[in-house]
């Protein structure tokens, strides 16, 4: 059997026909993504650092004051609040 040089070899990490099926099983993924922070099963932990260092500045940017005890959760809502006031982190 001749090989063609252009066709993808099967190694077991390329294969087309599974395109479809990956892009659904991304957005079913992705939409686990927009669950609301009253719902997480972590969201009344101390905020993580990545949440303190990003809350930080845009509270600063806003001119608004800084809470660092917040919870994920609250963190997370302030989060959104300050980046539709700031504009910054918006997509749209």
């Amino acid at each position: 059997m001749a090989t063609n040089p252009n066709d993808t070899p099967d190694n077991g990490f390329f294969d087309e026909s599974d395109d479809e099926e990956i892009i659904n099983q991304n957005q079913i993924k992705g939409s686990n993504m927009v669950k609301d922070p009253d719902e997480w099963s972590t969201g009344d932990e101390p905020m993580t650092g990545a949440q303190h260092s990003y809350l930080k500045t845009l509270s600063d940017e806003a001119g608004e004051e800084f809470d660092g005890s917040l919870t994920k959760a609250e963190a997370s809502k302030r989060i959104d609040e300050l980046q539709h006031k700031t504009g910054r982190g918006l997509n749209n």
